[in-house]
């Protein structure tokens, strides 16, 4: 047994060295690196992902990493998985480690700069690898323009329910509102239509310049829809404001619902083919960067504060009442903003859209990523809305899959994958050529 014992942990122990080895090559690689990894990656699928999927028996190019194929089509999986090893994993990991020096210097260079700098030529690169990664088909584009959508949802939320700590559940009401405002404008200056017996008032090829502004009525209308919800809540404690939101968000469905001249239960059509990819791009990188400064700013200070102990922060002088109304408005500003993104991808909504079931999706998001995080805001969104839609060949199976996984994450991590995180631009973008050595005694340098 001793024998046995020994020679288990001595393989245990080469199993750790090996991990500390990998781990201190791949740590070394700055965020440039892989974003140039990715980028390749997505490349080579553009021009040699369909030969390489025929030659493995794919019949096409998997549309979201093999996952649709490998529920569809089970005898396929070993050749989706070979797939994505060849396409995506090896030349991301592969061109990320050679290209280390290079990466590094160049991460060295950019940081001498003013941030804007480095961080527009990274956003480039993200964006640049969305681009080629969505245009192998329309799926993949509707996919991410609704993936970023419900990144801005998650954020916009999380400062409600994370940073300032209640428990709100308007935030389909403001979606609602955001979505039919902006359709409203939009349909009246763009389209001719049945709904409102009018001719279109400006030409159709300057919507992409005006849609913009209809999205800030849609994000200033949501603010209205949230004073009226803010001012008698906040002047109750604990478990009032669900109770205040969640009836709100009825009577927005209930309203919509009863008011033909926007085609009340039937809904509303026709929104105007505005939403181009770099469009829900640049929306999501602004709704990202304005969250991320307002929560690190003296008021989301001042919001924490007030969610660790709200008598406290009285004390310390800080207009709880006023932060808290401040953040509800921003808050709900963006999910109007979402709304109407939302509203004229699809190019449809009517009022079952926002009801509970996209209440509880917006929810499973912010408590999945994380709380009081903007990291955790957008790992929920996406991994959320990758795995609801990796999951549809599953029909019903997906909503008890689903739910599964959000309950032990609840019991195992209370608070998210990745709570209590603030996003650090420029710890984010600085170059990593350090080797962190594991001791006995921690880490050392």
């Amino acid at each position: 047994m001793d024998v046995k014992d020994n020679k288990s942990q001595k393989r245990k122990g080469i199993l750790k060295e090996l991990a500390n080895v990998i781990r201190n090559i791949l740590v070394r690689v700055p965020l440039l690196g892989w974003l140039l990894g990715t980028s390749i990656a997505v490349i080579i699928e553009r021009l040699a992902g369909k030969w390489v999927a025929i030659n493995l028996g794919l019949p096409k190019i998997p549309v979201l990493f093999g996952f649709v194929v490998m529920l569809k089509k089970p005898f396929l999986i070993p050749s989706a998985l070979l797939y994505v090893l060849l396409i995506y994993i090896l030349p991301i990991v592969l061109i990320a480690r050679f290209c280390t020096g290079i990466t590094n210097r160049i991460a060295e260079k950019l940081i001498k700069f003013p941030i804007y700098i480095s961080t527009l030529i990274h956003i480039g690169l993200i964006f640049l690898t969305l681009y080629i990664w969505s245009g192998v088909n329309d799926y993949r584009l509707i996919t991410l323009k609704l993936i970023l959508v419900a990144v801005m949802v998650t954020l916009s939320l999380n400062i409600i329910n994370g940073y300032m700590g209640e428990f709100s559940c308007s935030h389909p009401g403001f979606m609602a509102l955001g979505a039919y405002a902006s359709s409203v404008c939009t349909i009246i200056l763009f389209v001719e239509n049945n709904f409102f017996n009018i001719p279109p008032l400006l030409p159709e090829f300057l919507a992409p310049l005006v849609f913009p502004i209809a999205l800030i009525v849609g994000g200033i209308v949501a603010m209205i829809g949230a004073l009226l919800v803010a001012i008698p809540s906040f002047r109750t404690r604990g478990d009032y404001l669900a109770i205040i939101s969640l009836a709100f968000t009825f009577i927005v469905i209930s309203l919509i619902q009863n008011l033909e001249i926007i085609g009340g239960p039937r809904g509303l059509g026709g929104q105007p083919n505005v939403v181009s990819l770099p469009m829900v791009f640049i929306s999501a990188v602004i709704c990202i960067w304005t969250i991320n400064n307002f929560v690190r700013s003296t008021l989301g200070k001042a919001l924490n504060a007030v969610r660790d102990n709200e008598i406290a922060a009285n004390a310390m002088t800080v207009n709880t009442r006023r932060t808290k109304i401040t953040a509800f408005l921003f808050a709900a500003f963006w999910a109007g903003v979402a709304g109407g993104i939302f509203a004229h991808i699809i190019r449809y909504v009517n009022p079952g859209t926002f009801g509970i079931q996209k209440l509880a999706e917006v929810l499973s998001m912010v408590y999945f990523g994380g709380l009081n995080s903007v990291y955790g805001s957008i790992v929920g969104a996406v991994g959320i809305s990758l795995l609801s839609e990796a999951l549809r060949p599953l029909e019903i199976f997906k909503w008890i899959i689903i739910p599964l996984m959000l309950i032990l994450v609840m019991i195992f991590r209370p608070t998210g994958l990745i709570s209590f995180k603030d996003l650090d631009v420029k710890k984010l973008l600085r170059p990593k050529n350090k080797i962190i050595v594991k001791t006995k005694t921690g880490k050392r340098v």
